[in-house]
């Protein structure tokens, strides 16, 4: 009989290529620690994946330019609201706004320079209508009578007849202007309704302003007789006051080569005394309610000295 070759006790097993038997696996004693990753995430690496996510690393890179992300785009600055100030700032604005325009307003021929492009503000609005032509009508004296020489001098139509009701309503003082024409005045310096000084309501002050007095002795020889000058100015401030009887104080200013003892300035002053007015007397000219102190006689240093020699009927020139 043939032996086995498996069953035989003793006989060498040679092994092959073939697979690892099921019982040599199982019996092997299994490590710690495998060195094969594990399929479960640990908590240390939830940690280390958390801190990863945290960086931002499209920041550190310098691939990543800012111009792949958009940038967000500014708001333009909104205009500023004048009319959100209060309403005294604004008025404050007018004031700088009108500087250097000059005090006292008349026809002249620099007007367009001086003032019409300033006025161009009153075309903004309604509200800036209103307060900005208050404070500048309020704020300037208006000439009755024009006194610029050439055509605006002889004009039958002052600057106070051409403007508006309301911009005369807004006037809180008014000057006239004497001098100018003493040997023949302009036609169109008459007292009527045109003139409209019935609609200044608020003018409270009126300045007399002369310039020259034809009683002068300066005068003598070119003045009309009979006190002509004189007579037409008392005439003329009287009808101002008739036409505005709510004026309550009379300014009076003058040249330095006016005398506040003259004839016309006595007129004017009768006039205003007469009906009970409060009067003003101008800083230029520094006149008080006292009298007049006339000036010393300058002394002339190359005049001839006389002295008395002997009799005291005769004298000596040195």
């Amino acid at each position: 009989m043939r032996r086995k070759n498996g069953g035989a006790k003793g006989a060498r097993v040679v092994k092959g290529p073939g697979p690892t038997p099921v019982a040599a696996i199982s019996s092997a004693t299994t490590p710690l620690s495998s060195a094969l990753p594990s399929t479960y995430t640990s908590e240390a690496e939830h940690d280390i994946n958390d801190e990863v996510a945290k960086l931002q690393i499209g920041a550190l890179t310098l691939n990543n330019s800012t111009s792949n992300q958009r940038k967000p785009k500014r708001e333009k600055p909104q205009p500023f609201r004048f009319l959100d100030l209060p309403s005294e700032l604004r008025l404050k604005v007018y004031d700088y706004h009108f500087v250097n325009i000059g005090h006292v307003l008349d026809l002249d021929y620099d007007n367009h320079k001086r003032i019409h492009q300033k006025l161009a503000i009153l075309r903004s609005c309604r509200t800036i209508y209103q307060e900005a032509s208050y404070l500048f009508y309020s704020t300037h004296p208006v000439r009755i009578f024009p006194t610029t020489p050439g055509r605006f001098f002889k004009t039958k139509k002052p600057l106070l007849a051409r403007m508006k009701p309301n911009q005369r309503s807004f006037l809180t003082s008014l000057e006239l202007r004497l001098g100018p024409g003493w040997s023949s005045p302009p036609r169109g310096w008459v007292v009527n309704p045109a003139l409209g000084l019935s609609d200044c309501v608020n003018v409270t002050r009126i300045t007399v302003y002369v310039e020259c007095d034809p009683g002068n002795d300066f005068f003598k020889g070119f003045r009309q007789p009979d006190n002509f000058y004189e007579r037409f100015s008392k005439s003329l401030l009287t009808s101002v006051l008739d036409e505005m009887p709510w004026v309550g104080r009379i300014e009076f200013e003058a040249w330095p080569n006016v005398k506040k003892s003259g004839a016309l300035m006595r007129g004017l002053i009768e006039v205003v005394k007469s009906r009970g007015l409060k009067i003003l007397w101008g800083k230029e000219r520094g006149w008080t309610d006292a009298e007049e102190v006339e000036p010393q006689p300058a002394l002339d240093l190359n005049a001839p000295l006389l002295l008395e020699h002997g009799n005291p009927g005769i004298m000596v020139v040195v």
